[in-house]
């Protein structure tokens, strides 16, 4: 393996056990708590899209007329993971995003929609990140996490999105945490059945050969420009930072609600 790619993963270690170890996960007591949490991931879940559909349009030809462009690998691993991220299967063999597939999850759970669904609206029809933040009142641990990943792709620095893409983008989904949903789901099977589906689905995606790719693909798009690679290396760093800093405020509104319901 490249040698910049094994100092970036020794680099960001730290990083990396602090998410799979944070206390968000051993906070989620009930069904009510993972709600609180969905709340903020859902907005990773629809960020992450951004980022893929970014790569697909810098790493791959999608203009007209269209001619062979960059690497075939690299065109693959893109195109595949779009087409299962856009397009995939729910519990019925519907096709559905897995934006979508996570906003039946939330709904079936009970979990409120409103702010994310308000916010994409109001984004969609204005083009302004800000109007859609106020009007949708996203939490600004979510607002920092998506004003980040848009940074990094308005940059238009392709080896930067592929970076945080490989490294930082990565739901280190912890077995911790599969063991609540899955204890969740033995008690409650209707209402938790579709997020055990979506991490399944989730981490399936995210397999070996997925990883194996978009290494080689930031391998690639770095090359031997040291200053490209320590550019990436920070990238990840602050990427996985707002991941931690996400995690941290879904911690805080659960303790919250906590603290409320035991005063109560």
């Amino acid at each position: 393996m490249n040698e910049q790619i094994e100092k970036i993963r020794k680099t960001i270690e730290p990083l990396r056990q602090q998410i799979i170890n944070h206390k968000v996960y051993s906070s989620i007591k009930d069904i009510d708590d993972l709600k609180l949490f969905m709340q903020y991931h859902v907005y990773a879940v629809w960020d992450f899209m951004s980022l893929l559909k970014t790569l697909q349009n810098n790493l791959t030809c999608t203009s007209v007329p269209w001619f062979p462009y960059g690497s075939a690998d690299t065109r693959y691993l893109i195109n595949e993971i779009v087409v299962g991220e856009e397009s995939d299967l729910d519990l019925q063999g519907v096709r559905m995003s897995h934006f979508e597939l996570y906003l039946d999850a939330m709904k079936q759970c009970g979990a409120a929609t409103t702010a994310i669904e308000t916010f994409t609206e109001v984004l969609k029809s204005t083009g302004n990140f800000n109007a859609a933040y106020a009007a949708s009142e996203t939490p600004k641990e979510a607002k920092d996490f998506v004003e980040f990943t848009f940074g990094i792709i308005g940059s238009g620095k392709d080896y930067l999105q592929s970076a945080i893409f490989t490294f930082g983008r990565e739901d280190l989904i912890p077995g911790m945490f599969i063991s609540i949903v899955n204890d969740m789901h033995q008690n409650f099977p209707d209402s938790v059945s579709v997020f055990k589906y979506y991490l399944e689905r989730h981490i399936e995606v995210d397999g070996d050969h997925h990883s194996h790719l978009a290494l080689q693909m930031t391998s690639n798009l770095c090359g031997t420009n040291a200053e490209c690679w320590e550019e990436a290396e920070k990238a990840t760093i602050d990427s996985l930072q707002k991941r931690i800093d996400l995690w941290d405020g879904a911690y805080r509104q659960i303790m919250k609600r906590t603290t409320t319901t035991a005063v109560e």
